[in-house]
């Protein structure tokens, strides 16, 4: 009988320890959500804004470049400027930021002014995504890629269906309520985790000079430049996804193919968890680097035999592109959180995506006015990624054994 009631008590803790667990890692993907939708939903806004304010849709468009640069740049720093011991309150000071700064957006009536903001929101969302992600893995470390991935596909979702959502309010209530309902749900997240975040394991005091040796370190440099890579190629062509659409069939929307494509990406998000908890992040990651060179290479493929056959290989590639990034800051927070800058590896990480998202940009643009066939600017985005699933396998094999 005692024995019993030793078996009740024991699975009654197990269970009240899972529960705040998986609570935190659902506010922390509802602010992850919020990020996604805030990340993107600026671009949508700019003919309105433009109108609002008077402005040229070039200068307009320095909001997305201001976010995304704050965000790459100046959340690194933020990180590593963070004590070790503050992790907590620097995640839930780095969400109330991005709250204050989108509600301060929404009442922007200056230009300047918003953009400045905007400046703010992006620093917020960095931190905010970078500690989240650790946090989760804190929380639940018996299950750490599962809780990863259901903060991206948290982030993903709120690019998939947060963004549509927000311009269809925008269309009906002007343009700031999109922000106000970034900043509203970036609320509620805030609040839950105020009340259900429990402390965060701290870490010894480490000067600013010795977090940046990470980048010394031949293993976290090597899984950056793999995200790089992944990128350039994944994010870099997404840019160009419409004119590729176009070059196919001029009549044709592409709007059901960006769907498609982040409706690729949240099941991408999700669904890698396990797999990386099983069979380790460094093989997960040789994996995904090689679905997304096989995406690129079939879609020109496809596209020319039948332009709804090329939905197959962009769901592919968004799965492919968003799932790489669980297995990516798993296997960083593996290599660095004994040395206590887990959190400045997951932010460089970061950083890298969105380097890399300009890069491939750049690149992309370059090629067109060198009149490359847009199938070619696939072809290419394949080729930069199987040059990141070499890296990666060299990676792999060297060694051999970690996780």
């Amino acid at each position: 009988m005692c024995k019993t009631h030793d078996y009740r008590d024991a699975n009654r803790s197990v269970n009240s320890a899972k529960a705040p667990a998986l609570a935190t890692v659902y506010l922390i993907a509802l602010g992850a959500f919020a990020l996604g939708m805030a990340s993107y939903v600026t671009a949508g806004l700019i003919p309105m804004i433009e109108q609002a304010f008077s402005v040229s849709v070039a200068v307009s468009a320095q909001l997305v470049t201001a976010f995304t640069l704050a965000y790459g740049i100046g959340s690194p720093v933020v990180v590593a400027l963070l004590p070790g011991n503050h992790q907590r309150n620097g995640l839930l000071t780095a969400l109330l930021v991005f709250v204050v700064a989108n509600a301060a957006s929404a009442l922007a009536t200056d230009f300047t002014w918003l953009l400045f903001c905007r400046v703010l929101a992006g620093i917020g969302s960095g931190v905010y995504l970078a500690l989240g992600i650790a946090a989760v893995a804190s929380v639940s470390p018996e299950s750490r890629g599962k809780a990863i991935a259901t903060v991206m596909g948290g982030m993903a979702a709120g690019t998939v269906l947060g963004v549509p959502v927000g311009l269809v309010l925008a269309e009906q209530l002007g343009w700031a309520s999109a922000l106000w309902l970034v900043a509203l749900l970036g609320m509620i997240a805030l609040v839950g985790l105020f009340w259900r975040l429990p402390a965060l394991p701290g870490a010894d005091f480490i000067p600013f000079h010795r977090k940046l040796s990470l980048l010394l370190d031949g293993q976290v440099t090597m899984i950056l430049l793999v995200s790089l890579l992944a990128a350039i190629s994944s994010l870099g062509m997404y840019t160009f996804l419409a004119v590729l659409i176009a070059s196919y069939d001029s009549s044709a929307s592409v709007t059901p193919f960006l769907w498609v494509w982040g409706i690729g990406g949240v099941l991408g998000s999700f669904l890698i968890g396990p797999f990386a908890d099983h069979f380790g992040g460094s093989k997960m990651t040789l994996l995904i680097m090689l679905a997304l060179t096989l995406s690129f290479l079939l879609l020109p493929v496809l596209a020319r035999w039948d332009l709804w056959l090329a939905i197959l290989p962009i769901v592919l590639w968004g799965a492919a592109g968003w799932a790489l990034q669980v297995p990516q800051n798993n296997q960083l927070l593996y290599e660095r959180e004994a040395r206590g800058d887990g959190n400045l590896a997951v932010a460089l990480n970061e950083s890298a995506l969105y380097l890399g998202s300009a890069i491939g940009a750049a690149l992309g643009g370059l090629a067109l006015l060198l009149e490359v066939p847009i199938g070619m600017l696939a072809i290419c985005a394949g080729a930069i990624a199987l040059v990141g699933a070499l890296l990666q396998l060299i990676n792999l094999r060297k060694n051999a054994g970690s996780y």
